[in-house]
């Protein structure tokens, strides 16, 4: 990992080039395009088409799309719910057990994150909290598995109150996505679930196919070809955001054990080789000891590549003077993730401006955050957690206010709505106001 003891040159490390990578690639999409579409193409110009041709083509768009690019055509794109019943029963118990069980924390976290509609009789006017009626959340798969966040997604949008609630998954080499994944969606109650991936599953949800329901909000993450899709339909669709790679801030001092900090770090780099695991400390020997246990791990880990090449291309230690400038230079990187393991970590916590989801102290590890804490593990990334938060009822929730005013309350507002139109020149807006009062 990337060692530096100034603040500045933190900073410029961790900025550059913040945000989501999404930009228009020719080379990382021209072999695709070129064996899908017949001639080379931007990234976007590759997704926008994938959307549009699922738009107008359909079921057999999607099966046409997926034939070239996976090298088989599905017979179905749609999971039974029999299989769904079956794959729940086949799992291994103690995984089925694991999994009822974080669905639980899941579901009491969001019950008590109800909010409750009020209304104001004296002032004439209140809010409703008005759920989408259909949602669908994309599940990342092929030869991955990923049934938490069939609970993460699914369970918060049920407590919200959506009708309809739907998942997409990529199916393996034309079988039903894994058994575990279903067996999620069985726990999670939804409602229909298809054996679809990549962008033309975003732009299925997003218009609609022969056997594919249109909904009203797509939530998830995905690969760049999912979240840019996610970003080409919105507008005709609502979308919880947009996501990149995984990435963790631990801010430590010298209280904190090592060798955890170094499993905590470990642990994000083997999600992607461009996670990032980030570490800024107090202490000079801490942050070597630090580096010390995560080369003494990493030759032992599953995936000791990819987190390698986290670690050492991502990675970074930054020594600070004191904890208010760790949390100053975190507040500026905006992490998915920040851990603070400190003597007294409660008392930062109001000082944290920007971050996804915090964790507190050596057993509120991000590990637990994603497999069932109660919060959602889909976080803002990439610096979104600027002016975003991670996935909730919010999410699928519309505030719409509701104004009820009575004749007095009405009079009242009508000399300031009147000036304030007829200085912007809406004469008709001025007039509708005062017939009111010149009629009663």
């Amino acid at each position: 990992m990337r060692l530096t003891s100034d603040a500045n040159e933190a900073r410029r490390i961790l900025l550059e080039n913040r945000g989501l990578d999404i930009g228009d690639s020719t080379g990382l999409v021209s072999d695709s395009a070129q064996n899908v579409f017949g001639r080379s193409m931007t990234l976007v110009e590759y997704v926008q088409r994938i959307i549009d041709d699922v738009r107008d083509g359909g079921d057999s768009a999607i099966q046409n799309i997926n034939e070239k690019i996976d090298g088989y055509r599905p017979e179905s794109l749609v999971v039974s719910q029999e299989d769904i019943e079956a794959a729940y029963c086949r799992i291994d118990s103690n995984l089925r057990e694991a999994l009822e069980f974080s669905a639980q924390r899941i579901s009491e976290y969001h019950e008590l994150c109800r909010i409750e509609d009020w209304n104001d009789e004296s002032k004439g006017y209140g809010q409703r909290f008005i759920p989408v009626y259909s949602a669908a959340s994309y599940v990342p798969g092929g030869t991955a598995k990923y049934p938490s966040t069939v609970l993460m997604t699914s369970i918060p949008a049920q407590i919200a109150g959506v009708k309809q609630i739907s998942i997409t998954c990529p199916s393996n080499q034309g079988k039903n996505p894994p058994d575990s994944v279903l067996a999620a969606a069985h726990i999670a109650k939804v409602d229909c679930v298809y054996a679809i991936g990549g962008a033309q599953s975003i732009a299925a949800l997003a218009y609609g196919t022969e056997t594919v329901n249109a909904v009203d909000m797509i939530c998830g993450p995905g690969n760049i070809f999912v979240t840019l899709a996610k970003k080409l339909v919105y507008g005709d669709v609502g979308i919880d955001g947009l996501y990149g790679p995984t990435e963790t801030v631990i801010l430590a001092d010298r209280s904190a054990n090592p060798v955890i900090c170094a499993a905590d770090l470990l642990a994000q780099a083997e999600h992607d080789i461009l996670a990032k695991p980030v570490l800024i400390t107090t202490s000079v020997s801490f942050a070597t000891e630090v580096s010390h246990q995560i080369e003494k791990t990493l030759s032992r880990m599953s995936r000791s590549e990819i987190a390698g090449r986290s670690i050492h291309e991502q990675g970074v230690i930054v020594v600070v003077e004191d904890l208010q400038t760790g949390i100053d230079i975190s507040n500026e990187f905006a992490p998915e993730h920040l851990s603070i393991v400190t003597e007294d970590p409660e008392s930062l916590v109001p000082h944290v401006r920007n971050a996804g989801m915090v964790f507190l102290g050596e057993f509120s590890h991000e590990v637990l955050g994603d497999y069932g804490a109660g919060p959602s593990h889909v976080m803002p990334t990439a610096g979104t957690a600027r002016f975003n938060s991670g996935l909730g009822l919010h999410s699928f929730l519309k505030y719409v206010p509701v104004v009820s005013l009575s004749r007095k309350d009405a009079f009242k507002i009508t000399e300031a709505a009147s000036v304030i139109s007829r200085e912007e020149g809406l004469t008709g807006h001025a007039e509708a106001a005062e017939i009111r009062r010149e009629l009663h």
